[in-house]
C-alpha cells in the first residue's frame, strides 16, 4: 500500500512541478524524493508524472492521484487532531495562514486581543498567495486561513469578518485629490496600477477597472501595496488601496496632510472587499474557530476603523 510519506512527496511534486524544488520543501534530498515517487509508481502499477530536466509534468491519472492523496492526507491530519491529547486550536498552537494584503494590517489590530484572554496561545503565521494557502489549508498544515471571500474550494467552511472598503490613492496635485470623495465617473478612462496576478487583490481591482471604465496598465504590476503607493506618489497612475492598509501606512482621515499619497472614498457604492475565515469542515475545532472569528468581528468593530465593517 502507497504510505503517507509517499503521498506527500507526491504533492509536494505536484504542487512545485519539480523533483529538486520538491525535496528541498519536505526536506529530502532530490534521490530520496525521486525514489520514493517511483516506489510509489510501482506500487500504484501507473506513470505519475513525466520526469525530466525541466521538470516533472503530471500525466492524467497523475492528477487524480494527487487531488486523492491530498484528501487522504487532511483526513489523516484531522484524525491526528481528534486523537491528540495536547489542546490545540485557540488553546494551543495555532498555524495561520493570511494574505499579504490583508495580514500586516489586520493581525496588529487582533493579535492583543487573542494573547490577552489566551495567554497560552502560541500563533504561527505564514503569509502567501491564495493558492498555497488554501492547499495548506485542505493538506492539513495550516489550521485557519484569513482571506478574501467568497473561497471556491471544494472542503473549506468560512465566516466573514468585515467588509473592507477600497479606497482609491492618487498623487496631491491630481484634480480629484482635493474633493472630499471621488465620484464613479471621474474614474473613466484614469489609469490604474494593480499587483501582480496571483494576487486575489489583482482580480478585485481588475474587475472594478472594468466596471468604472479606468484602465488598469498592464505594464505596471507592483509586487506589494506599498509599491503601489510609492509608484502613484510619483505620478505613474491611480490605484485602490484597502482601508486597513489607508489606515497604517497613510493616517486616518483628516490626518494625511503629510502622507505622499492622498486617499479617498469612491462614491455613490464604494467598492469594496469581504475579509473572512477558513478552515476545513471536518476540522475538530469548529465551535473554537467560529469563537476566533466572533472575537475578530467584536474588536473590528470596537476599533471603529473609516472603511471597515464588522458583519455578523
Amino acid at each position: 500500500m502507497p504510505t503517507l510519506r509517499q503521498l506527500s512527496y507526491l504533492v509536494a511534486m505536484a504542487e512545485t512541478g519539480h523533483i529538486g524544488r520538491a525535496a528541498e520543501r519536505v526536506g529530502v534530498t532530490q534521490p530520496t524524493l525521486s525514489a520514493q515517487i517511483a516506489a510509489l509508481e510501482g506500487k500504484l502499477g501507473v506513470r505519475l508524472a513525466e520526469r525530466g530536466r525541466a521538470g516533472a509534468i503530471l500525466t492524467d491519472i497523475g492528477h487524480d492521484t494527487v487531488e486523492r492523496a491530498r484528501i487522504i492526507l487532511a483526513q489523516v491530519e484531522a484524525l491526528k487532531e481528534h486523537a491528540s491529547e495536547a489542546k490545540t486550536g485557540i488553546a494551543g498552537t495555532l498555524r495561520l495562514g493570511v494574505l499579504p494584503t490583508i495580514g500586516p494590517y489586520l493581525l496588529p489590530h487582533i493579535l492583543p486581543t487573542l494573547h490577552d484572554r489566551y495567554p497560552e496561545l502560541r500563533l504561527y503565521v505564514r503569509e502567501d498567495f491564495p493558492g498555497p494557502l488554501e492547499a495548506g489549508l485542505l493538506e492539513g498544515r495550516l489550521d485557519l486561513i484569513i482571506v478574501s471571500l467568497p473561497v471556491d474550494v471544494r472542503g473549506l467552511e468560512t465566516a466573514p469578518l468585515f467588509r473592507e472598503e477600497m479606497q482609491l490613492a492618487l498623487p496631491h496635485d491630481h484634480p480629484a485629490a482635493k474633493a472630499e470623495t471621488v465620484l464613479r465617473s471621474m474614474l473613466r478612462g484614469e489609469e490604474i496600477l494593480g499587483l501582480e496576478s496571483g494576487h486575489r487583490y489583482h482580480a478585485l481591482v481588475r474587475d472594478l477597472c472594468d466596471e468604472l471604465g479606468a484602465r488598469l496598465l498592464p505594464d505596471y504590476e507592483g509586487t506589494s501595496l506599498d509599491t503601489l503607493r510609492q509608484m502613484t506618489a510619483m505620478g505613474a497612475g491611480l490605484t485602490f488601496l484597502p482601508a486597513l492598509y489607508v489606515h497604517s501606512e497613510i493616517g486616518p482621515k483628516g490626518n494625511r496632510q503629510r502622507a505622499e499619497v492622498a486617499a479617498k472614498s469612491i462614491t455613490p457604492r464604494p467598492p469594496s472587499r469581504v475579509v473572512g475565515l477558513a478552515w476545513r469542515k471536518q476540522a475538530t475545532n469548529r465551535d473554537d474557530y467560529e469563537t476566533l472569528a466572533q472575537i475578530i468581528r467584536t474588536r473590528m468593530k470596537d476599533l471603529n476603523l473609516d472603511g471597515i465593517v464588522a458583519l455578523a
